[in-house]
């Protein structure tokens, strides 16, 4: 079928996004996660600056602790120690970093330190021998294999409580388990899998990629020659650095990755409107990032006939049909525009294609502009 001779009226169809089921977003910018630290005799602590009046502390007041290893620091436990001073019951919490079983003993629960993961017991360690625990044998239901550090371990843990506490929606929220799953696997299985040593892909590397969150976090330790090798004030700059950059990557996921997933699902569910055969979808707006959210939605919709084709408008007014491509790293396509159109524009394309209105088909025949949604003919062979 001639893929770009597809239009639709839009007196006749209109992609309409129902805004009124979204879910009130709370501000990231509005969580408080100022840190600052005091130092006695005997060990450091980590306090939490809350937005309301100072409260004077007392002998009688008592804290949380959070245990984590002292000397050189990681981004995982680092990460662990930040996503669980966002919950309600750590927001106080001292961290004491140590190595004294003693000392670890008396903290209601211990990060990557201890030899030992009982989450019962509130212990959260990765590094003895017999630990091999990933996302999927947590969670049988979820496909990460990757070997979890203290970080993936608590998030495995405390996520769905995170985010929640973090974006205001419940912990049933569809919305919330699609960012649960997306903030795993877009952000904490890279830090799994740094610190667990895991190479990112098989045989020998072309470059080396010096920017990850773990190596920034790595740089913030004490110089091998530095005179002074206390990491107290490295390990307050990571938490401000992670923290800053999870609160971030959350606040785009749930505020233009998740919004972007609304508007592909909603096409997709209407996509037999545009017409019967499936196979078109036409998205209310341009600009929209769409092909991982299509590819995901195909698998969770359960579309029968691949989406072969994408109508949006673009920044100027104009129509752009796009041809879906056969997976996110490929750019091979499922069907392309037809070959004696590629590399032609304006007149000459509308002539040869009998389409009124024709701007551009790519010479790779990937996608094609035209100045009107076009008229729908969707029954040509291709």
């Amino acid at each position: 079928m001639h893929a770009f001779m597809i239009a639709v009226h839009l007196t006749r169809f209109k992609a309409v996004i129902n805004l009124s089921k979204c879910t009130t977003l709370i501000p990231l910018s509005k969580v408080n996660v100022n840190i600052f630290y005091s130092v006695d005799n005997t060990r450091t602590r980590t306090k939490y600056m809350s937005s309301q009046a100072k409260r004077l502390c007392t002998d009688s007041m008592s804290f949380k602790k959070i245990g984590t290893h002292n000397g050189t620091f990681h981004c995982d436990e680092v990460l662990a120690c930040f996503i669980l001073r966002q919950l309600p019951e750590y927001k106080d919490a001292e961290i004491i970093r140590t190595r004294d079983p003693a000392e670890l003993a008396k903290c209601d629960i211990v990060v990557d330190v201890g030899g030992e993961f009982d989450p019962k017991k509130h212990l959260y360690d990765h590094h003895q021998r017999t630990f091999g625990e990933s996302f999927h044998s947590l969670c049988a239901e979820k496909p990460w294999v990757t070997k979890l550090s203290s970080a993936g371990l608590v998030y495995v843990h405390f996520g769905r409580r995170l985010l929640a506490q973090l974006t205001g929606l419940g912990e049933g929220d569809r919305q919330l388990e699609v960012l649960f799953e997306k903030l795993y696997e877009s952000f904490v299985e890279e830090v799994d899998g740094v610190d667990n040593g895991i190479s990112q892909c098989d045989g020998e590397v072309r470059y080396a990629v010096g920017s990850t969150l773990s190596s920034r976090v790595g740089h913030l330790n004490p110089r091998w020659n530095s005179k002074s090798q206390d990491t107290e004030e490295g390990f307050k700059k990571a938490m401000k650095l992670v923290g800053g950059e999870l609160l971030d990557r959350l606040d785009f996921y749930q505020n233009s990755w998740l919004p972007a997933r609304v508007v592909v699902e909603e096409a997709i569910k209407e996509r037999h409107q545009a017409d019967p055969s499936g196979e078109v979808v036409i998205l209310s707006q341009g600009g929209c990032p769409w092909k991982e959210h299509l590819f995901a939605l195909e698998e969770e919709l359960k579309v029968d006939t691949p989406i072969k084709f994408l109508l949006y408008p673009d920044q100027n007014g104009q129509w752009r049909v796009q041809c879906v491509p056969a997976g996110l790293s490929t750019f091979k396509n499922r069907l392309s525009l037809l070959e004696e159109w590629r590399g032609i524009r304006d007149q000459a394309l509308s002539d040869l294609s009998g389409i009124e209105g024709c701007i551009f088909v790519h010479a790779s025949g990937f996608i094609g502009g035209e100045e009107n949604q076009g008229t729908q003919n969707l029954n040509e062979p291709f």
